[in-house]
C-alpha cells in the first residue's frame, strides 16, 4: 500500500495519479477505437471531458450537502484534493445526465457512442484495479494462502491484485471484439458482462463487503441482475443493423 509520495514539501496522493493516467489512457483508447467506428474523435474527447467535470463536481457537492455542517464550518475544504470526500453513486449519475445531455445534443447514436467508449472503460478499470493496490480500498478476506498480503493487521486475499488482472484480461478481450458487428453496442454490453462477472467473482474473496441474508454479498445480487439484463439485450442489438449518422 503506498497511498502517498512526498514531492519537496507537498503529499503526492498516489490513488488520484493513478485514476486521473487511467482517464488519459481510456481516453485515448476511446478515441482509436470511434476512428475505427467512422465516428469523429472530437465527440468522444468531448463528451468524456464534459462528463467528467459534471461527474467530479456533482460528487463533491452531494458529499458536501450530506456533511453540510463541516463545509458550512470550513468552505474551502469544497476544493480539497482528497479522493475520500466524494459522493461516488451521485458523481456516476451526474456524469451519465451530463454525458446524456452532450449525446442528444451532437445527436450521437447511442449504440456506436458506446461500443466506441468500451475499449477506454475497460482500459480505466485497469486503473481502478491499481488505485486500490495503492491505497489499500477493496481489501481481501483474511486467508492465510501463500499468496497471501499483510493488509490492515492481518494476511488478506490480495483482491486488489485479482481485480487489476482480471481487468487487464477484460481489456485484451474487447480489443478482440468477439461479437463481431461494430458499433451495434454489443462490445460495450460485452464489458459491462465481463465487469459484473468479474465482480461476481471478486466479491467472494473481498473483506469488505456488504453482508446479506445467507452470507450473499449486495454487490454480487447487482452484479447478477447486471449480468443477465445485459445478456438478454446482446442478441436484440445484433440483430438490428446500425445507421452511422453522426453531426
Amino acid at each position: 500500500m503506498f497511498p502517498y509520495i512526498r514531492v519537496g514539501s507537498y503529499l503526492l496522493q498516489l490513488q488520484g495519479l493513478a485514476l486521473l493516467v487511467g482517464v488519459w489512457v481510456g481516453l485515448s483508447f476511446a478515441e482509436r477505437e470511434s476512428k475505427r467506428l467512422k465516428m469523429k474523435p472530437e465527440h468522444i474527447s468531448n463528451l468524456i471531458f464534459y462528463s467528467l467535470i459534471a461527474g467530479i463536481v456533482g460528487a463533491r457537492l452531494f458529499y458536501a450537502f450530506r456533511y453540510s455542517s463541516s463545509y458550512l464550518a470550513d468552505p474551502l475544504s469544497l476544493f480539497s484534493l482528497s479522493t475520500n470526500t466524494f459522493a461516488s453513486t451521485e458523481g456516476v449519475l451526474t456524469s451519465i445526465l451530463a454525458a446524456i445531455l452532450y449525446g442528444r445534443n451532437k445527436r450521437l447514436n447511442l449504440k456506436i457512442t458506446l461500443d466506441a467508449l468500451a475499449p477506454g472503460f475497460a482500459a480505466f478499470m485497469i486503473a481502478v484495479g491499481v488505485s486500490h493496490i495503492l491505497s489499500g480500498d477493496a481489501f481481501g478476506a483474511p486467508s492465510q494462502l501463500p499468496w497471501a498480503i499483510f493488509l490492515w493487521e492481518e494476511l488478506r486475499h490480495p483482491t486488489q491484485i485479482y481485480e487489476t488482472v482480471l481487468a487487464l484480461g477484460i481489456l485484451v478481450l474487447i480489443l478482440k471484439r468477439p461479437l463481431g458487428n461494430p458499433g451495434s453496442g454489443s462490445n460495450f454490453l460485452l464489458f459491462i458482462t465481463l465487469t459484473a462477472v468479474s465482480r461476481l467473482f471478486l466479491e467472494a474473496f473481498r473483506g469488505d463487503s456488504i453482508v446479506l441474508a445467507s452470507g450473499i454479498r449486495s454487490a454480487q445480487v447487482i452484479s447478477l441482475i447486471v449480468m443477465v439484463v445485459c445478456l438478454w439485450i446482446i442478441p436484440l442489438w445484433l440483430r438490428h443493423p446500425v445507421a452511422r449518422k453522426t453531426k
